[in-house]
């Protein structure tokens, strides 16, 4: 009798232990905000505005919440998948050197996409490279 008393205290206990294990699985992802670094595998996308073609890069990473007032961007995670926005030719062609590689970039201004035209779910405007070691 006490063996079958401590083989269900140890299967109690073992339940709780796996129910805590999803708990902290399921925890809400990290805020990215400005001059957080984020990383993940740049890919160049095809788009066009206003008939024109226009180099659009995007970058994949782990699911971030973005600050207020963006939050989440209507996702139940927050987006994993950030539009850059080059200012000039410059910022392209760095780009352009780095497609289909893992980068981290420094960011500047992030929100969730929220016009025509922006192909991910959330778009960083501001952003600087980070040169990796």
């Amino acid at each position: 009798m006490a063996n079958e008393a401590r083989r269900g205290l140890l299967l109690a206990f073992a339940a709780v232990l796996m129910m805590g294990s999803d708990v902290s699985a399921a925890q809400a992802p990290k805020v990215l905000a400005r001059g957080d670094v984020l990383s993940g595998q740049l890919n160049a996308m095809r788009s066009r505005v206003d008939g024109k073609r226009v180099s659009t890069f995007q970058i994949v990473s782990e699911p971030r919440r973005l600050p207020p007032p963006g939050g989440l961007c209507n996702l139940e995670t927050g987006p994993q998948t950030f539009q850059l926005v080059t200012a000039n030719d410059e910022q392209a062609a760095q780009l352009k050197k780095l497609l289909g590689k893992e980068i981290a970039i420094r960011v500047g201004e992030v929100s969730c996409a929220d016009q025509a035209g922006q192909i991910s779910e959330a778009v960083i405007s501001s952003w600087s490279v980070i040169a990796r070691p």
